[in-house]
């Protein structure tokens, strides 16, 4: 969770790696990045200003976010996914605001992230390095380990809390010990490794880590290694938060 303008500078960065995108600022066809700047600025004034003329500009961006949401088919509450997001593609995709996500989550089009039916409130678990491929469908509260993937239609419905894997059919069935580690950019890695700062969720210490196979929820400071598929790119400014 964003709680400072060092966190927010952090997602934003980590968000650009994610995205492969080599600007900072969108470029006119970049609905995607555009969107999840607005996501990360919604975020930022909803949990840092309290002020009465930032709560009234929190509405104007709220009143953008809800328009620039519907226009690309997203159903995606702030407060729900952690640094690294990848929304690889603009199309359908629901998250449940009660979900909780950690880093570097790539998920594609025509995907869903449900509520458990009997509990409204109650959603997936999703760890760090995790890929869901399109026309996924993940259902109640259930419990998503690090570094798994997820193939295309697969539908989820039971956990996974064992890490690195992959998942896929209907009903969804383990098929492979393989990650994710060809499937997305560990972007909070190399974000790190330039010696940003990163962000701690409220009442989490730094370095808590959760049960063998079982993510946190989510938690945004764990340093898991460096992928050796990415190079590290230096010189590169974390300002800018319009």
């Amino acid at each position: 969770m964003i709680s400072s303008k060092e966190d927010y500078r952090f997602f934003l960065e980590a968000d650009r790696l994610a995205l492969c995108k080599d600007r900072k600022r969108p470029r006119l066809i970049d609905d995607g990045w555009r969107f999840q700047r607005l996501l990360r600025k919604v975020e930022y004034y909803m949990n840092c200003k309290r002020s009465p003329l930032h709560r009234a500009y929190l509405l104007f961006l709220l009143a953008r976010f809800y328009w620039l949401s519907k226009k690309l088919g997203f159903t995606i509450s702030p407060n729900t996914i952690g640094p690294g997001l990848c929304l690889a593609h603009r199309g359908n995709i629901l998250i449940s605001p009660y979900a909780h996500i950690g880093e570097n989550f790539r998920i594609h089009a025509m995907t869903s992230i449900g509520s458990e039916v009997r509990y409204g409130d109650k959603a997936a678990t999703i760890g760090n390095n995790v890929y869901v491929g399109p026309g996924a469908k993940l259902f109640g509260e259930i419990v998503i380990g690090d570094d798994v993937a997820i193939g295309a239609n697969a539908v989820v419905t039971h956990s996974f809390e064992e890490p690195h894997q992959t998942v896929a059919g209907v009903p969804a069935r383990k098929v492979s010990d393989k990650g994710t580690e060809e499937l997305l950019v560990r972007a909070t890695e190399i974000v790190r490794a330039r010696g940003a700062k990163a962000p701690a969720p409220a009442g989490s210490p730094v370095g808590a880590t959760a049960p063998r196979g079982r993510p946190a929820a989510p938690n945004y400071s764990r340093v898991s290694r460096v992928s050796r598929r990415i190079g590290l790119r230096k010189g590169t400014d974390d300002g800018e938060l319009d």
